[in-house]
């Protein structure tokens, strides 16, 4: 790999980091970019996932410090989460990327009606919670996490949109849990990755430290947001990334 295709890597990486933070679904630029960078399928998504584990902890710690994060009542979703994250990455090649891109235009579509719909949605948090919702909650939670493993495109964002519809959650406390939850996830899948053999360290390593900085920046202003300017800045970006699956799916 060339000088440049690494800095611009490391860009692309350090942008969509920031961003994600908030909206998620950076996986769904960066991994394409490493496409188009040469890098092999599997060892790219390998390779994103491994450097996801240093962006996720980047951005759990400032919602940390901030205490946003109630682990005590994720705790079950952070369990569910291990198991089926390690599903999905024990899956990995089996699924093709045309279904991949289904699956999350689809998602993001239905994330964008939803928070359309219910505008009142994120901006208060529910503390109680049917016993109905709570269990759509679990379910989402490892069908997605399942797909976090795999994948991991998209997959935040919309588990973004299921704790603020089923599990009550505000857009501050929902984008805060998210980042715990997905360190558990890429985690998961970047361990079952090393046994396979499918990770690049030298260039995991690279961007997993440029992806740090990126998510601690992010989270940094995130938890300066007020709850409307991160279902704006949320909704806007699920919009666009709507609109960018559709057309590389539909081309």
């Amino acid at each position: 790999m060339s000088t440049t295709t690494l800095i611009v890597l490391m860009i692309v990486f350090l942008l969509t980091s920031i961003v994600g933070v908030v909206t998620g679904s950076n996986s769904l630029i960066a991994v394409p970019v490493m496409f188009q960078a040469g890098i092999p399928a599997r060892e790219a998504v390998a390779t994103n996932m491994f450097a996801l584990v240093f962006m996720t902890a980047g951005g759990t710690i400032p919602f940390l410090r901030k205490r946003t994060i109630d682990v005590r009542s994720i705790s079950p979703l952070l369990a569910i989460t291990a198991v089926s994250s390690a599903i999905g990455a024990a899956l990995v090649g089996l699924i093709t990327d045309q279904s991949i891109k289904m699956i999350v235009s689809a998602a993001m579509i239905a994330v964008s009606v939803f928070i359309l719909v219910k505008r009142s949605s994120g901006i208060e948090h529910q503390d109680e919670l049917s016993k109905g919702r709570l269990a759509a909650t679990y379910i989402l939670t490892f069908l997605l996490g399942i797909y976090g493993g795999l994948y991991s495109g998209g997959y935040v964002t919309v588990l973004t949109a299921v704790l603020v519809a089923f599990n009550g959650m505000n857009f501050s406390r929902s984008i805060a849990a998210t980042k715990l939850i997905n360190l558990v996830s890429s985690g998961v899948a970047a361990i079952l990755f090393m046994w396979q053999g499918l990770i690049d360290y030298t260039l995991g390593i690279i961007l997993g430290i440029t992806m740090f900085i990126g998510g601690y920046i992010g989270a940094h202003y995130a938890t300066r947001m007020n709850e409307i300017w991160l279902k704006r800045i949320f909704l806007a970006t699920v919009l666009l990334l709507a609109a960018k699956t559709i057309f590389d799916l539909a081309r």
